[in-house]
């Protein structure tokens, strides 16, 4: 479970922060390369849509910030990069691939329960990205409490309950950043092609009837692929449907 710290990133690890993804934002401006930001303890994390991420200490909490050089489109297609990243820490940190699959856009399944969560944030510079910042929480230790989660959400869950391993946010980042730069340098040598097949598969739920609810709509359909764009694409009893952002149903 052991894993060298990648060559061309920093890390910072902070004993209390706000939230990591606002620490990034705050030391961007700054940077002289990618670096990862590790909150132990973490008091006002966020999640998609504004939605609030409660961390108990010993789950894990931190952004990867970097400014990049290509187009915003381009610049998103990371969070399948993060996903395929996380996918591999959790593997190495449990030997569990079985139990491991990726639901679009941004989360990561332990035993079809959500286990981790990707958040991503950017400032324009021009017609380009200032910088991205690549949040991602995971429950270690402790999944939060059913009642203090929306209706329509997934059902939660730790590592530590699901599979008995424990493991410390510090070793997780290790395991976590090492994956990341590799899938990192596919993407900036071979672009999203691979990394999108990789993703496709171990995705959940592919082929079967999935909702996608926007902010307008709802649309139900087959779960056919995800595009070159990192579109969902489903297909409905009318047509096949693009989908750009939603949360998913299953």
């Amino acid at each position: 479970m052991t894993s060298s710290w990648p060559e061309g990133y920093s890390k910072r690890v902070l004993a209390e922060v706000g939230s990591t993804n606002a620490e990034a934002a705050r030391i961007a401006p700054t940077l002289a390369g990618p670096e990862w930001i590790l909150g132990l303890k973490q008091t006002a994390g966020r999640a998609r849509r504004g939605r609030e991420w409660k961390a108990p200490e010993g789950n894990f909490a931190a952004t990867l910030v970097m400014r990049p050089s290509e187009t915003p489109d381009q610049v998103a297609l990371r969070s399948f990069v993060a996903a395929l990243a996380l996918f591999d820490a959790l593997d190495a940190a449990t030997g569990r691939t079985d139990w491991l699959s990726l639901k679009w856009p941004n989360d990561v399944l332990l035993k079809g329960g959500k286990v981790a969560g990707i958040l991503l944030e950017s400032a324009g510079l021009g017609q380009g990205v200032g910088h991205i910042a690549i949040g991602i929480g995971v429950n270690l230790i402790a999944a939060p409490p059913r009642a203090e989660l929306e209706a329509t959400a997934m059902h939660p869950v730790s590592v530590l309950a699901e599979t008995g391993v424990r493991i410390a946010p510090e070793d997780f980042l290790d395991l976590l950043a090492s994956a990341y730069a590799r899938h990192e340098d596919t993407f900036r040598t071979l672009g999203f092609t691979p990394i999108r097949n990789l993703w496709l598969s171990r995705a959940a739920r592919i082929g079967e009837v999935i909702t996608a609810r926007t902010m307008r709509d709802e649309v139900t359909g087959t779960f056919e692929t995800v595009d070159a764009q990192g579109n969902l694409v489903l297909k409905t009893a009318k047509a096949r449907e693009t989908i750009p952002a939603a949360d998913i149903f299953f």
